[in-house]
């Protein structure tokens, strides 16, 4: 940022210039077209919002970016994006999901259910890339929601993102472990059970642990560091998916195919209350597995498989230029995450009948059905690899959204401080790290992936709402991507991410609910009184 001591005017390295000191703002246009007075309509159109619905500014929001104790560095492209983007979908979905929907709840049909749960993020991307390119500030949909709707919902959002990409990044590392230790009992190396979950033993897994801590050490070091890691991993991973499918065609029956929608079955008596998805406790509804309700059952299922996408939009403010570049990641990554799914969705169901498919490790023992070992063990270690880097954009996420809240005060100053030679906010990712750690060290995977979805579902809605909110209160804020048929389009994404969520069980919504409640306390008891806007009013 620079400052033109006779005028007052403050260039930001967003591209939007404003008028120092005073509430009147001019936007640039990035395209070099007509500044637009922002301050008129924000000081005309509605009186601003007080206590818990206060909003903070778009110019406040990108204002922060510019403090030197407090802002992020910018050094990511549009490549960048993209490969952190794929780093962290393509991971334990790919690899272990696949089999799981096909056998229980779609067939081969499981290809459809994969772009059924591509749409729902199809139609939460368009809204997430209008809001990182328009807000290109750390924080993802808590940036968003603050900006929109108010402080609270911010507050709601963030505290479900932490949630979400802490138990997130704890079941991943859980994953991995379990995959390395797979591999280094084929080379002779035991791992003790006390030192693993293996084997239904209660212990601390030290290999997922050890994991979190190291890649917490590469988040701390910067943003360009984690790149070039992100970039070799995912080039790795990627290589041995393509393998995997390329190799798979040649095992391929067309008899397995066949059929391809498998006949309608009801699951009625499946499971206490508390398992049943929330839509037949509360409404009697009898949910069915395959058919044409089957693939939208496994749409619920799958759409763990594309978690990770909107962490895209947490490093918005470390964009060098984020009105352009942020639409591309995002769409970018969640292109080609979709072929790839899509792709081994249908070699493994051509390979082995959907029937006979293992729900542990679909992948490699269809290979294995096959007489093909050697794949088998390729993908073990591609999926090793490959979780890698989910563990670590999952962290790096979480510590953008923490240390965006800490910056507007809803959780202590300190924890937005910026190392003053890594640029990064290294006490946030030092504390989220061990925590993390901790997680992944003493809870087992099957304990933790049942709230992952609900949280990244929730967050959908919100930003959903964002969109049209501010459309409506700020419809001249100068938009480097617009998301089309603005209301249409978000009202459908709201309701696709609401039907994907009460396909969830009971048990997984009531967690949700006392995480929330937990946050309501933290909230008006510290974040309230200490945020920034309210020492402001």
């Amino acid at each position: 940022m620079c400052r033109r001591a006779l005028t007052g005017e403050v260039i930001h390295r967003s591209g939007v210039t404003s008028t120092a000191p005073g509430p009147a703002w001019a936007a640039q246009r990035s395209d070099g077209g007509a500044p637009v007075d922002l301050g008129t309509r924000e000081a005309t159109s509605t009186t601003p919002r007080q206590g818990v619905f206060r909003t903070k500014t778009i110019e406040q929001s990108i204002a922060d970016t510019e403090d030197p104790e407090h802002g992020l560095r910018k050094e990511l492209s549009a490549l960048d994006l993209i490969v952190y983007g794929v780093g962290v979908i393509v991971g334990t979905g790919i690899f272990v999901v696949t089999g799981a929907v096909a056998k229980q709840y779609a067939g081969p049909a499981i290809a459809l259910s994969f772009i059924a749960s591509a749409v729902v993020c199809g139609l939460a991307a368009l809204c997430y890339a209008e809001f990182a390119s328009t807000v290109p500030v750390a924080g993802s949909a808590y940036t968003f929601s603050y900006a929109s709707i108010g402080e609270l919902p911010a507050w709601i959002i963030g505290w479900d993102l932490v949630l979400e990409l802490a138990l997130g990044a704890g079941v991943v590392a859980g994953g991995w472990s379990g995959y390395v230790t797979n591999l280094l009992n084929n080379v002779g190396i035991t791992i003790p059970d006390q030192l693993s979950h293996k084997s239904g033993h209660y212990g601390f897994d030290v290999l997922a642990a050890a994991l979190v801590l190291v890649l917490t050490g590469i988040v701390m070091a910067g943003m360009k560091l984690s790149a070039r890691v992100t970039g070799l991993v995912v080039a790795v991973k990627v290589t041995v998916v393509l393998l995997v499918i390329f190799a798979g065609l040649f095992y391929v029956t067309g008899s397995n195919y066949s059929p391809f929608l498998p006949p309608s079955q009801s699951n009625t008596g499946a499971g206490s209350t508390l398992h049943a998805p929330l839509v037949q406790a509360a409404f009697g509804f009898t949910p069915s597995s395959f058919g044409v309700m089957g693939i939208f059952s496994g749409a619920a299922v799958v759409f763990f498989a594309f978690i990770g996408f909107d962490i895209v939009a947490t490093a918005a403010e470390e964009t060098r230029h984020p009105q352009r570049d942020m639409p591309r990641g995002i769409f970018g990554s969640l292109v080609v995450c979709t072929v790839l799914y899509v792709a081994v969705s249908l070699v493994v169901t051509g390979m082995q009948k959907y029937s006979e498919l293992d729900t542990s490790a679909p992948l490699a023992s269809a290979f294995k059905a096959v007489g093909a070992p050697f794949w088998s063990g390729l993908i073990s270690f591609g999926a090793a690899v490959g979780l890698t880097s989910v563990v670590m954009i999952l962290l790096l996420g979480q510590t953008r959204v923490f240390f965006a809240m800490s910056r507007d005060g809803l959780l202590p100053r300190a924890f937005s401080r910026v190392h003053p030679r890594f640029g990064t906010p290294y006490r946030t990712t030092v504390l989220l790290g061990v925590v993390v750690a901790l997680i992944a060290g003493f809870f087992t995977v099957g304990q933790l992936e049942e709230m992952v979805n609900i949280g990244t579902l929730f967050a959908f809605v919100v930003v959903a709402v964002g969109v049209v909110v501010l459309r409506r209160t700020r419809p001249d804020l100068p938009r480097a991507f617009r998301a089309p048929w603005v209301p249409v389009l978000p009202v459908l994404s709201v309701c696709a991410s609401l039907w994907l969520m009460i396909n969830l069980s009971v048990e997984t919504w009531l967690r949700f609910a006392g995480w929330m409640a937990l946050g309501f306390a933290i909230y008006f008891g510290y974040g309230r009184g200490h945020s920034r806007l309210a020492r402001r009013d």
